[in-house]
């Protein structure tokens, strides 16, 4: 999937700016968010600055009082998984709902999982791969 390739190097970017972000963090998750690209900007309170709109994926760079971030919804469960599995090799913080993911510092994604929802995954923490091959 050629878009899936273009948009992951904003995703690189984003990971790769994020490393060692704090705060934000919140106990309650309230039930995960549904909707277009749009209404999940207007929940987090961003103005999305689009980057891809096609009929597959939809993402958009946001910005918000917890951060940057990138947020991005999918056609299908399917297109969201490939997309999210690909964009882990470049690291990063990852607040997953259904058909819609936020990428961004760990301080930002618990700060957006307080409003949308979701599940966090991890991408490759990179870092560590050198010191295993010492010695």
């Amino acid at each position: 999937m050629r878009l899936t390739r273009l948009t992951l190097g904003a995703v690189a970017l984003l990971a790769l700016a994020g490393c060692g972000s704090g705060g934000g963090h919140t106990d309650a998750v309230p039930p995960t968010a549904t909707g277009s690209l749009e209404r999940l900007a207007a929940e987090v309170k961003c103005r999305p600055n689009m980057q891809t709109d096609a009929d597959e994926i939809r993402q958009a760079i946001c910005r918000n009082p917890d951060g940057r971030f990138i947020l991005a919804t999918f056609a299908t469960d399917r297109g969201q998984r490939e997309w999210i599995n690909d964009a882990k090799d470049y690291g990063g913080h990852y607040l997953v709902g259904r058909k819609w993911v936020a990428v961004g510092d760990d301080g930002v994604v618990k700060a957006l999982r307080g409003t949308l929802g979701g599940d966090l995954e991890e991408g490759v923490d990179h870092h560590a791969h050198g010191a295993a091959h010492s010695g």
